[in-house]
């Protein structure tokens, strides 16, 4: 089935949340086809999963019949993909951050192999899984600076760490968004939405690196420590993501008292 031509087109490209796979994206809903795109992109990028099948991008319905998802893109390297905007941004979070969606696709295939598939997937896999859906990434320097806006940030210090300093965070504080369920809930935002949140701590080169370097680097850093230890939930900080300094208009002390959406640390 050919992908719409419409897949994409009612996104507002230009909004700083979707940073992470903008060019990706733009350059996909630029073809007459987007599956036809997306798989001539993942060539041309030499996409490949941890067993070495190149990555392609099948319709949801070439899911053989009791088949899971994900032990489906180890085995094969094929992602099935529908028609829509959720499946749309998996695919182009694949261009953006190759060697970390391999490192979950194994961690996941891993758990399913010794496990199995049950009505509790089990402390690894639903953390991979909100990671996946859900993640944005906090990347800050590894100096004093960063490790106070990481304090404010697990102690649900709002007012502090998006007024008090907010010069600070948006000098030396970076996110990028990861989840794709996350992605699709903003292509309507409301206030609400918070993010499962992943530090990666870099060095001070990194502010004056381009995006796509950017991407890169975080890459690697998040592959390599998700290699080095299973991911589990408590790993995550919670991020209300229009609170992110210049993600919102009108970001004054009021909007960051709301309680309801920038709560308080429980005791």
């Amino acid at each position: 089935m050919a992908g719409h031509l419409n897949i994409g087109q009612g996104v507002d490209w230009s909004v700083p949340w979707l940073d992470s796979v903008r060019d990706a994206g733009i350059e996909i809903i630029s073809g007459d086809d987007w599956r036809v795109a997306l798989n001539a992109r993942a060539s041309r990028c030499n996409l490949r999963n941890y067993l070495g099948h190149p990555i392609r991008f099948i319709p949801q319905e070439q899911l053989p019949a009791g088949q899971s998802y994900e032990a489906h893109i180890s085995q094969t390297g094929e992602v099935p993909t529908r028609d829509n905007l959720h499946d749309f941004f998996n695919a182009l979070v694949w261009f953006s951050f190759p060697q970390t969606k391999v490192c979950l696709n194994a961690q996941q295939f891993a758990q399913i192999s010794r496990l199995g598939i049950g009505q509790s997937r089990g402390a690894v896999r639903d953390a991979v899984t909100l990671f996946d859906e859900n993640a944005a990434i906090l990347a800050v320097p590894d100096n004093q600076v960063g490790r106070e806006l990481v304090q404010a940030l697990r102690e649900h210090q709002w007012n502090q760490l998006f007024v008090q300093e907010r010069t600070a965070f948006m000098a030396h504080a970076d996110v990028l968004l990861f989840g794709h369920a996350l992605m699709d809930k903003l292509v309507r935002p409301y206030k609400a939405i918070t993010a499962h949140t992943l530090v990666c701590w870099v060095d001070e080169n990194y502010a004056h690196l381009a995006p796509s370097q950017r991407r890169a680097v975080l890459d690697q850093q998040l592959a390599t420590q998700l290699a080095g230890q299973a991911l589990l939930p408590s790993a995550f900080l919670p991020l209300p993501v229009l609170g992110v300094p210049g993600w919102w208009p009108d970001q004054d002390a009021a909007y960051y008292a709301d309680v309801t959406v920038f709560r308080p640390k429980r005791k």
